[in-house]
Order: C-alpha cells, then structure tokens, then sequence
C-alpha cells in the first residue's frame, strides 16, 4: 500500500491516522498512514529517508512548514503566497509543496460552523506557518478586513505585504499590529499560535471578540480548552481546529489520490470518538457534603 504520515514535533496527539484512515475506508484507497517524530534539527533528512523508502507524502505540522515549503521543487500558488507547506507529494519528477490550511479553516468556518465570511472582520492571531497558510483563503473568501496580531509586528507587516496584491483585487483590508493593540469586536477572531499547545494565556484582550462573534482556536481536543473557554465567557461562539483539521485533510487526500473523501461525515464520527474517548467528570460535592 502507498505510505503516507503527519510529520512534526510533537504529533503523538495528531488524530490525522484515524482522519485518513476512514477517508480510505469511505473511497476505497488502499493506504497506509502513521505518524513521524521527526527531531527539531532534522526534519529534512528525516523527510528524505521517508521518501527514500517509498513514502508517497506527507502532512506537515508545527514548527516544521515553513521547512517543509523549502524542500519542493513545485509549488501549487496557494504555497508559494503562504511560503508555507503542509502538504508534500512525493513524485517520481519531483516533490510538490501544498498548503492546505487555508482551504480547511475556510470549509470549516463556511461549511460547518455556518457562518459567512464575506463582508466580515476578521482577526487573526500569529503570523507564522499556521497563520500563513489561512491569511490568502480568508482574504478569498471575501472578508471585509483582516488583521494580524503578533508579538513581532515586523513579520506581521511582511505577511500582509505579500498578500497586498490579492487584498486589493478582493477589496480587503489589511493590517498589521502588536498583540495589545489587536483593536476590537471582531466578527471572527482566530488563533493560530502555538499558545494553546504551550497552556500559555490567550495573547490578546476579550475587546476583540464582539457578542456572538466566532473564536476558532487552530488547535483541538484538550490544547483548545482554554482559548475556548475564554471566548465563551466573554460572549463569543467558541469552536476548536478539529474541523479545520478535516477539512484540510481532505484537501491533502484529494491532492495525492484524486478523489474527494466525505469531509462532513468524518467530522462527525471523528467528534464521536473523542467524546465518547473523554471521561466524564464526576458531580462536584459541596464542601459540607463530604
């Protein structure tokens, strides 16, 4: 069978074997799929000797996408405006980059949560390889304003530098600023750093969120718990990364074997599992009751 992984640091917890695995079972491919450690100063010849021993590609997680864009030969567009890879198809002329986020984190916002991001403000938090990914598909999608919040305003600024072309051509606007001066009421707030993994605070004010407004944070399971409870109580919608997840590994499973899984229906089982794998916890007592 053609050998597919999700390569990164850490990736123990990635539900991405489970996602392609029904995404194979749903289509009839005969895959397999794993996960790859790959060391903090070694994904290249880690990711060399995959593809060396007949691996056919591979998803890509933190912090390696930057890393990952560097290493193909071909570039689909939405890659090279992102310099960012989470995707790599290993061909016998070559190895392509993809990025995928974008296209997931869209789906998600669009399909699954409902909610329309034409005419929209968006904030989007970080401006490394996650943020890169999602920035052009948002821009696409039509929203009114996007900025970028990140500790380093430079590299902010240069990330909506390269997307300035399509800003303009979709009639957005762009922005670049610190984290604690992000401004405030968003209609859609996304987190795409590496706090929540971290258990770090959420790094921008509740000012952000407007009431009802949409909070995503990219990360799910237990890493999203916190940024989900801070946006649910300051009177937003939370909503984890497990559905961008999905979404973008359709996108990956359509590049590499040219037909298009049941994103929906995964999601859907793929939620089941984790809540029935999710221990309940017991009534709390009150103090005098115990």
């Amino acid at each position: 069978m053609d050998r597919y992984v999700v390569a990164g640091n850490p990736v123990e917890h990635s539900q991405s074997p489970f996602i392609h695995a029904m995404f194979a079972k749903a289509t009839g491919e005969a895959i397999e799929y794993g996960r790859l450690l790959c060391p903090l100063d070694g994904f290249e010849p880690t990711i060399r000797r995959f593809a060396a021993e007949g691996g056919r590609g591979c998803n890509v997680t933190v912090p390696f996408k930057f890393d990952a864009c560097t290493l193909a030969s071909t570039h689909s567009d939405r890659a090279r405006l992102a310099q960012a890879a989470n995707v790599l198809r290993f061909d016998a002329t070559g190895w392509t980059a993809d990025n995928t986020d974008g296209a997931g984190l869209v789906g998600d916002i669009q399909r699954n949560a409902g909610v329309r991001i034409a005419g929209r403000s968006v904030l989007l938090i970080g401006a490394g390889g996650a943020a890169a990914g999602v920035l052009g598909p948002l821009v696409d999608a039509g929203a009114l304003r996007v900025v970028v919040a990140n500790r380093s305003v430079d590299k902010a600024q240069l990330l909506i530098a390269r997307h300035a072309e399509l800003a303009h051509a979709r009639g957005t606007q762009l922005a670049a600023t610190a984290l604690d001066a992000a401004g405030e009421a968003f209609d859609i707030v996304v987190n795409a750093t590496a706090t929540s993994l971290a258990g770090a605070d959420v790094p921008v004010a509740a000012r952000v969120l407007r009431p009802g407004a949409l909070a995503i944070d990219m990360m799910y399971g237990p890493a999203a718990a916190g940024f989900m409870a801070w946006a649910e109580a300051h009177g937003a919608v939370p909503r984890d990364g497990l559905g961008m997840l999905v979404e973008q590994a359709a996108e990956a499973f359509e590049r590499w074997r040219g037909v298009r899984p049941p994103a929906a229906q995964v999601l859907a089982e793929l939620r089941e599992v984790l809540r029935a794998a999710t221990p309940v916890p017991p009534p709390a007592v009150p103090a005098h009751g115990r």
